[in-house]
């Protein structure tokens, strides 16, 4: 039987139950419990607050193969170890990833400007492949979202080409991830990372097949993917 750790910038109470104040966060961990128990009801959750990373009271077997981590969120403590705790850490260093970008691929990055990206590609990385979702984007309410964005083909070529690119320069494991960017006249300016199904993906619940918590999932556990649809 497994055993899923999922970590959350958020309050958690002791039955596991996350604060009033993240409701995004509360929409990401209830998809991923669903796509979970949908897959296996043996399979044990423990919700955890990132906070709580700090104590060194709180501790689990390394040893234990059958316990799986499950970040949902970038802010992970420094001295906590985990299997893809160097991962977390690159994305946590945002300019240098843009730096990186910027020499090694030549795309643009916002390293030099105020604005955040407001557009997110999912790309669900499996053992075999990488397979790009369609574009999610910002929706007219705060902290909405919406997927499909329709982008140039041109566009959205240049953008697979970037985030394959980037990926496998960091051995990119098992996982959904999701490259932050906006487009200025077309042009893809760079913005971040995101190494798991970030607040975006919750669009995926309503426009997508597999949604990207199902697929989350089934990339930890090793299950095939075939297809993403919107």
């Amino acid at each position: 039987m497994h055993k899923v750790i999922v970590i959350v910038n958020a309050e958690v109470n002791a039955q596991g139950a996350i604060s009033l104040g993240s409701p995004a966060t509360r929409t990401m961990v209830t998809a991923l419990q669903r796509a979970i128990l949908a897959d296996s009801d043996s399979t044990e959750v423990d919700v955890i607050s990132a906070a709580s990373l700090w104590s060194n009271n709180l501790t689990y077997s390394k040893s234990n193969s059958n316990l799986i981590y499950c970040p949902l969120t970038i802010e992970i403590p420094p001295k906590f170890s985990f299997p893809v705790q160097k991962l977390y850490q690159t994305c946590q260093d945002i300019p240098g990833l843009q730096q990186w970008v910027e020499q090694n691929l030549g795309y643009k990055t916002s390293i030099r400007d105020s604005w955040l990206g407001d557009l997110w590609l999912p790309i669900v990385v499996t053992g075999k492949q990488m397979l790009y979702g369609s574009v999610i984007g910002e929706g007219a309410i705060p902290n909405s979202y919406e997927q499909p964005v329709e982008l140039d083909r041109r566009v959205e070529k240049s953008l697979h080409s970037l985030a394959q690119e980037l990926l496998t320069s960091l051995d990119a494991p098992p996982s959904v991830y999701l490259v932050q960017f906006r487009l200025l006249s077309n042009e893809i300016i760079f913005d971040r990372l995101w190494p798991f199904p970030a607040a975006p993906a919750i669009a995926s619940l309503r426009y997508q097949q597999p949604n990207l918590f199902i697929c989350h999932w089934y990339c930890l556990t090793q299950k095939p993917i075939v297809q993403v649809t919107t």
